[in-house]
């Protein structure tokens, strides 16, 4: 039973319900105070903490790689692929323009992508490609040369890689501390965020929902606004949005240093970047489509087998180290690869589907959907 005090306070009837505290969802309550300081809002997560993948990713303050945005085109044509690099720089600029650099650990370290042979291949033209795609970014990144060969490749000491792409308005961040900024930030702002707390189901009563949670607990909203990414389908049965889990290690200080830089290889499915003289390698998950479409947080054998395949023969052949962490987070997949920003039902939205690139997008998405909620 709740108590007089808890019933006036943390459990207060709210305008707006925010499901799930992670990323969009921090951003979104951001955006909706900023937007009119008097909202009473309120986010509730089932975890302790972010438990999807904001707080589990491996801390890339990137865009797009050169391959990656090649299969764009091919897959969703060259306008939404555009429209995707726009939100992601966009996302970007809105992290850095709100946190001071030190505050989420970022360092502009430069993004790089390794070419293997079989790319080289696929892409036997890629000089020519990475100049139209270029043309293509700059009045994104406002920069003329946004992708380059880098002229010595061999430097940072990988093996079975045939050229390297560097781009260096890219960098990484530490996502544990991002995510706490945006929490510390909307607290002061007024917005009350409960952690444990899930919703079972909600119903609508007259003018508003009435949440039922996990704990037996009984919320009363105006709006609700479903953040909850590869999780929305268990909250509205009209989301299609399919789990992706992202595997990921780290390796232990690695003596004389090693390579510093947000690297990607293979289209984007494998990731790594220093972390002091640390490896964090993440990926592989094109390796078992099917098995790793799952929303479980766990590691496999098959996926951390291929990762630590994939240091020894590539990032640090002939290095001694041990691993040190294992984790898994899961991401959100949309059909098309775009983010599903729209009304579900009345008093009902969601912004959800970020494609693993929800240290990008959710600034973006989150300020789609406020200006949603707020105009409705």
């Amino acid at each position: 039973m709740l108590s007089i005090w808890e019933k006036q306070t943390f459990f207060a009837p709210t305008d707006v319900l925010i499901a799930g505290s992670g990323f969009v969802g921090l951003w979104s309550a951001y955006f909706l105070k900023k937007a009119n300081p008097s909202l009473r809002i309120t986010i509730i997560d089932k975890g302790i903490v972010p438990t999807g993948a904001s707080t589990r990713n491996a801390g890339f303050a990137c865009f797009g790689s050169v391959t990656e945005l090649l299969l764009d085109v091919e897959t969703m044509g060259t306008d939404s692929m555009l429209e995707l690099v726009e939100k992601r720089f966009r996302g970007l600029q809105t992290i850095f323009e709100t946190f001071k650099a030190s505050d989420i650990h970022y360092e502009q370290c430069g993004g790089y992508e390794l070419i293997t042979a079989r790319e080289h291949e696929r892409y036997p033209d890629l000089f020519e490609k990475i100049a139209w795609l270029n043309d293509a970014v700059s009045p994104i990144t406002r920069k003329k040369h946004t992708y380059r060969f880098i002229d010595e490749p061999k430097a940072f000491g990988f093996e079975n890689i045939h050229s390297i792409i560097s781009n260096e308005l890219e960098g990484g961040l530490h996502s544990g501390w991002l995510c706490r900024m945006l929490l510390l930030k909307v607290q002061e702002m007024g917005v009350i965020v409960l952690s444990a707390l899930g919703i079972e189901a909600f119903n609508h009563i007259g003018d508003h929902l009435e949440i039922a949670t996990d704990r037996g607990i009984v919320l009363k909203t105006n709006y609700l606004l479903i953040c909850t990414n590869a999780f929305a389908a268990k909250l509205h049965a009209s989301v299609n949005i399919s789990p992706a889990r992202g595997q990921v290690l780290l390796t232990s200080p690695i003596e004389g240093g090693v390579p510093k830089g947000a690297f990607h290889c293979d289209e984007g499915f494998y990731y790594f970047r220093n972390l002091g003289d640390r490896i964090l390698l993440g990926g592989a998950r094109n390796k078992a489509f099917d098995e790793e479409a799952t929303a479980e947080l766990a590691v496999t054998d098959r996926i951390q087998s291929e990762l630590e395949l994939f240091l020894r023969q590539v990032v640090l052949p002939g290095r001694s180290y041990t691993i040190t962490d294992r984790w898994s987070g899961i991401m959100g997949m949309s059909d098309e690869k775009k983010p599903v920003i729209r009304q579900l039902e009345q008093h009902v939205y969601c912004a959800i589907g970020l494609g693993g690139m929800g240290v990008a997008l959710a600034p973006t998405v989150a300020l789609e959907v406020a200006d949603l909620l707020t105009q409705r």
